[in-house]
């Protein structure tokens, strides 16, 4: 395994090249590589894997016995998926894990960490408060998705959403990880209502937008 692709992880933060390295054989480090649209796991399935995605993303989604679906989040380079059900080992998967493009997935079983082994404390205990403080981020993103999703107009839940990335990414114009099925299986709400309701408000004057690309537009 390459430290140097590992290094940068949020994961790993504050570790050194050696503790990496123990950390991996422990953790029973697997990558496995997947093409758009497969299914990385399934609802249903007993994960004691976490993922770590190394290149490209994936979705997280929730599809209903109808076949409707509901995208949950979206997972980037760098970022991590699955590990409640990697330390709740018992638990079937919820929803399902798709690649969102080509990517390369690592997998490690970290329910090691639950278990006592001194020799390992050091890098145990980076690793573990690294991995608390991920999941701190990810309950404040599943929050913020609440507030997407409440307002019942369609306007409402586009402008929830812009408002919360143009917070996060500290401007106006960007970019967002949808297209726009995406987008409205996120939201909740029909594709075509959503693309007539970005058209009236690009025509309102409330923002620009081309594709994934979005300026908001700030009153005087």
């Amino acid at each position: 395994m390459n430290i140097d692709l590992i290094r940068p992880l949020p994961l790993f933060r504050g570790m050194e090249d050696a503790e990496i390295a123990l950390a991996l054989k422990a953790l029973a480090a697997r990558e496995s590589k997947y093409q758009k649209g497969e299914t990385v796991l399934s609802v249903g399935d007993q994960s004691r894997r976490m993922g770590l995605v190394l290149d490209g993303s994936v979705t997280i989604e929730s599809s209903d016995m109808w076949g409707n679906r509901t995208i949950l989040s979206h997972v980037g380079k760098n970022d991590c998926f699955a590990e409640s059900y990697a330390l709740l080992a018992d638990t079937p998967l919820l929803v399902d894990v798709v690649a969102n493009e080509r990517c390369r997935i690592l997998f490690l079983r970290i329910d090691s960490l639950t278990l006592s082994c001194a020799e390992l404390a050091a890098w145990r205990a980076k690793l573990t408060a690294n991995l608390l403080q991920i999941s701190a981020r990810k309950n404040l993103h599943l929050s913020g998705r609440s507030f997407h999703t409440a307002p019942k107009a369609v306007r409402g839940r586009v402008m929830a959403y812009l408002n919360s990335v143009a917070l996060q990414k500290r401007t106006t114009v960007f970019e967002i990880p949808f297209d726009r099925q995406q987008l409205a299986d996120y939201l909740n709400v029909e594709r075509t209502a959503l693309s007539r309701e970005l058209g009236k408000m690009c025509s309102d004057g409330l923002i620009r937008v081309k594709r994934n690309h979005f300026e908001i537009i700030r009153s005087e």
